[in-house]
C-alpha cells in the first residue's frame, strides 16, 4: 500500500484521490468512515465492545512540491510532487493499525478515532480539523513522525518539548533605484539587506539566553533585474524556530526593530510580515509515560534530541492532551508491526 500511495502523491489540500483510496480501504475492512465537513482527509471510528473513552490516532496525508530523483520502481508518477517527508509511511502505518485494531474491537474499551489529516505541510490542516469540530469528544491524541537518523527498531519519546515552533517571515525593503555607476542618486536596498541579514544573526548570539535553543535563518533574497542597475526593492524571507512563547516574542520584536531601524538608517522603508507555521510540540508527561511503557515491549525506546523541525500535530496539543513520537523509517519495523502494536497497547492501557 505504501508503494502505491508513494506513486500518487498530492499536495496540501489537494489530497482528493488519497482520500478516496483510504475511504475505500477502510470501508472494505468494515470500519466506519465518518461524514465530515473536511474537503480532504478521512475520519473513521473503531468502536470497542466495552464502554470507555475516545482517543485519536493521527497521521498526515500530504506530499511536498519536490521532484523525485530516484529510480525506484514505485517512484512518484506526479511530476513535481513527492512524498519526500514520509507521510505515505505515516498513513500506511495508521491503516495497518486500523486493520489490526478492527480485529480486536470486541476487546477494546472505548472508541478509537482514526484521523487521516490533510494539509500538514502547508494550509494549516490542524486548524481545519479543529474548526470543523472533528475531534469533539476526544480524550487524547497520538501520532508519530519518521526520523531516518534513528536505528531500525527505535522509538524516540520524551515528555515536554520535542519539536520546535515554526515561524515564517517576509521582509520587503523599499529604496530608490539608480544606475550602478551613480549609487548616490538612489537608496540602495541591496546594501541595506546585507546589513539586515548580518544583524539578524545577533539576535540569537546577543539577545537569547545561551542555554535556550533558537534558530533564525534567512533562506532567500531576491533583488535586481540586471547587472548595472540598483533595484528599487529587495525581498528576503526565512524561518525562526523556538521552543517557548517568550523566545518567539523576543525574536519577533527584535527582528522588527532591526529591520525598521536599519532601513531608516539607509533612508529606506520596510515591510515586515510574520506568520505561524506550527507551535512547539509539547508532550503530555502522563501520556508519554504510558506510551513509553507500551513501546518498550516492541522496540528500543530512547529520549531523542529535540528537533528544530516543526509539526502541525502541535495544533491539537493546544486543545487536547497528546503525545508525539519519533521513529525510525519503519520499513523493517512495519513488517514486524511494531508501531502498530505499540498504538494498540497504548489504547488498552489508556482506558
Amino acid at each position: 500500500m505504501r508503494h502505491e500511495f508513494h506513486q500518487h502523491p498530492e499536495l496540501s489540500n489537494q489530497e482528493f484521490e488519497t482520500t478516496k483510496k483510504i475511504t475505500k480501504i477502510l470501508t472494505d475492512w468494515g470500519i466506519e468512515v465518518a461524514d465530515t465537513d473536511l474537503d480532504t482527509g478521512v475520519v473513521a471510528y473503531i468502536r470497542g465492545g466495552k464502554p470507555g473513552k475516545q482517543i485519536t490516532l493521527r497521521a498526515d496525508l500530504d506530499a511536498l512540491p519536490v521532484t523525485e530523483a530516484t529510480d525506484l520502481p514505485y517512484k512518484s508518477q506526479n511530476v513535481g510532487v513527492m512524498h519526500a517527508c514520509g507521510h505515505d509511511l505515516h498513513f500506511s502505518s495508521l491503516l495497518g493499525a486500523a486493520y489490526l485494531l478492527q480485529q480486536q474491537k470486541a476487546e477494546i474499551a472505548g472508541t478509537i478515532q482514526l484521523l487521516f489529516q490533510p494539509a500538514e505541510e502547508a494550509g494549516h490542516g490542524g486548524d481545519q480539523v479543529l474548526a470543523k469540530h472533528v475531534l469533539d469528544g476526544t480524550s487524547a491524541i497520538a501520532g508519530f513522525h519518521n526520523n531516518p537518523n534513528l536505528p531500525i527498531g527505535t522509538i524516540g519519546l520524551k515528555p515536554g518539548a520535542l519539536m520546535a515552533g515554526c515561524y515564517h517571515f517576509d521582509i520587503t525593503l523599499h529604496g530608490a533605484g539608480s544606475h550602478g555607476a551613480r549609487p548616490e542618486k538612489g537608496h540602495d536596498p541591496i546594501v541595506a539587506q546585507a546589513a539586515i541579514v548580518s544583524q539578524l544573526q545577533t539576535i540569537v548570539s546577543r539577545n537569547v539566553k545561551p542555554l535556550d535553543t533558537v534558530v533564525v535563518s534567512v533562506t532567500q533574497v531576491h533583488g535586481g533585474e540586471t547587472w548595472n542597475v540598483l533595484p528599487e526593492t529587495v525581498k528576503l524571507g526565512g524561518t525562526v524556530r523556538t521552543f517557548t512563547d517568550e523566545n518567539t516574542q523576543l525574536v519577533k520584536r527584535r527582528m522588527e526593530t532591526i529591520v525598521n531601524q536599519i532601513a531608516a538608517a539607509f533612508e529606506e522603508t520596510a515591510d515586515f510580515d510574520w506568520s505561524v507555521g506550527a507551535v512547539p510540540i509539547d508532550n503530555n508527561p502522563a501520556l508519554t509515560a504510558v506510551v513509553t511503557q507500551a513501546a518498550k515491549e516492541h522496540a528500543t525506546v530512547i529520549e531523542p534530541e529535540i528537533s528544530m523541525a516543526g509539526e502541525d500535530f502541535a495544533t491539537f496539543q493546544t486543545v487536547y492532551p497528546g503525545v508525539f513520537a519519533l521513529s525510525d523509517q519503519m520499513v523493517n519495523l512495519m513488517r514486524r508491526t511494531g508501531m502498530i502494536l505499540i498504538l494498540s497497547a497504548w489504547m488498552k492501557r489508556f482506558q
